[in-house]
């Protein structure tokens, strides 16, 4: 009778070992992609701040996030590379403040989307609120008027950092001098042949170098 229960016992555990061996292994996704949802890196997201040390300037961002509908942590890091959060900066080329706006190219894009003549001042682009208020205006106005019929979330977000620094019209020449297919070349590359491509091929040497200090900065830590 021991014998056929220990027997018994024995055919279940090795049934039991079987069921186990059939389950699917998950596949792991990419550290970059598994940190948040991509859509989010853009759009504005539940993405949390605290790894971020406050700063005077948190109130701004998060009027501007809100208001424009761009990622907080996005911004943040914007300003990290472009300024180190020194509001009174300004650049060989004439860029100001936080987020180191051009008046002439930025600042005009943005005053002529609000049906409004003429650019900022130096004075207010020296002023955290209005700087920050019109770089993420300029943020949005590059992912959905410039950029827009960029498909992949991903490969959107690359291409508006790309843009920000070095303007929208440099990147889509640097894949068609038809913008429409400029775009439809992106859209038939994955998000990261799209970042071999520009580091590759974009015409500032600088612009690539930039995409990969904003991408360093947003996931920084203050450890």
């Amino acid at each position: 009778m021991k014998v056929k229960i220990i027997f018994s016992l024995a055919i279940l555990l090795l049934a039991g070992c079987a069921d186990n061996a059939r389950q699917p292994v998950q596949k792991e996704t990419s550290r970059f992609l598994s940190q948040k949802p991509v859509e989010n890196r853009i759009n504005n997201a539940s993405i949390s701040t605290a790894q971020w040390k406050s700063t005077p300037f948190d109130t701004h961002i998060q009027q501007a996030s809100s208001r424009y509908d761009v990622d907080e942590t996005l911004i943040k890091a914007i300003i990290q590379v472009e300024s180190n959060f020194r509001p009174e900066v300004i650049s060989k080329s004439n860029a100001v403040g936080l987020m180191q706006i051009k008046a002439s190219t930025a600042g005009r894009d943005v005053y002529q989307n609000r049906g409004k003549a003429g650019q900022p001042t130096t004075a207010q682009l020296k002023d955290p609120a209005i700087n920050i208020d019109l770089g993420t205006a300029y943020i949005q106005l590059l992912r959905e008027r410039h950029l827009v019929g960029i498909a992949d979330p991903e490969t959107l977000y690359y291409a508006t950092i790309l843009a920000y620094v070095n303007g929208a019209g440099a990147l889509l020449r640097t894949f068609d001098k038809n913008r429409d297919n400029a775009i439809a070349k992106i859209n038939s590359m994955s998000a990261d042949d799209f970042y071999r491509y520009v580091e590759k091929n974009h015409p500032a040497s600088q612009a690539p170098r930039y995409l990969a200090k904003v991408r360093a900065a947003y996931h920084a830590t203050d450890n």
